[in-house]
């Protein structure tokens, strides 16, 4: 799997597809608690705020971690079906390598798969998250760390930076329920309130994993992909253990007012990635 930020779609570039819509977000000062597998049981004590969501590709190729806190890569995957557990084995390595060589990091590690659909009755765990957010912090970036190294290497590890990178891709081209990302130099740490999932990741016995919501401010600065493909693939900087460097890259499903009635549901996978640098 190829791994270079696209700087082409110059036939895209004279039209950018920018689209006003509503994005919730948390309540500022308030700490949210999210069940993923019921929804119902959630305090996430939210309002909407119209924002405009750019179409990222026309500055693609200018994007970079240390900038904005997510690129734009391409390459298609080689999995034939992301439902099959060795396929996503097989994911999750390409995945790692991906990240790996976007950061120059000395080891990588993936976990937290998740298959994302808004298709109907799909499962509390399955379907996009709409709301404002940031995946998980230090703690939890800690908690897998010392879950899937051994205790030497992990402390080793966590002694020097690491940074915590989700990486997002559609399965089929996105006609609804699509994904942008907050250009994470928009985000201050003021602007975050904790957040806790219980139950995440599809496991309803997992402890909890503890990250942040995104409080409105006017200046954060959305970005989307506009008809996004499988062989395109958000990758986004979540923490980083340097507090100087750029990190925090909020991210929500959103609902597309130009999408076409009747469009396809959204399929996509994302898989959290540790990088230690």
């Amino acid at each position: 799997m190829s791994e270079t930020q696209t700087d082409g779609y110059s036939d895209k570039k004279a039209s950018a597809r920018d689209v006003q819509t509503m994005m919730k977000y948390v309540v500022r000062g308030e700490k949210a608690t999210f069940h993923p597998g019921d929804r119902t049981k959630s305090y996430w004590p939210g309002e909407d705020h119209p924002v405009t969501i750019h179409d990222v590709r026309p500055i693609a190729d200018q994007l970079a971690f240390d900038r904005n806190g997510f690129v734009l890569a391409t390459g298609a995957s080689t999995v034939q079906d992301f439902t099959q557990p060795a396929q996503q084995d097989l994911y999750a390595r390409e995945t790692e390598a991906l990240v790996k060589r976007l950061t120059g990091a000395d080891k990588v590690i993936g976990f937290g798969a998740m298959i994302r659909t808004n298709a109907g009755g799909t499962h509390g765990h399955n379907q996009p998250a709409h709301g404002a957010h940031v995946d998980y912090g230090a703690r939890t970036v800690a908690d897998f760390t010392r879950d899937l190294l051994p205790a030497e290497e992990a402390e080793e590890r966590l002694a020097r930076r690491h940074m915590l990178l989700n990486v997002w891709r559609p399965i089929v081209p996105v006609e609804s329920a699509p994904f942008a990302v907050c250009d994470a130099s928009t985000v201050r740490r003021e602007d975050l309130f904790d957040s806790e999932v219980v139950g995440g990741l599809g496991d309803f016995g997992r402890r909890s994993l503890w990250g942040f919501n995104l409080a409105w401010r006017p200046d954060h600065r959305w970005y989307w992909v506009p008809d996004m493909q499988p062989e395109e693939a958000l990758v986004f900087k979540l923490f980083d253990s340097d507090p100087d460097a750029v990190q925090f890259t909020a991210h929500s499903a959103f609902d597309d007012p130009t999408a076409k009635p009747g469009a396809a549901p959204r399929q996509s996978i994302e898989l959290r990635t540790i990088a230690y640098l």
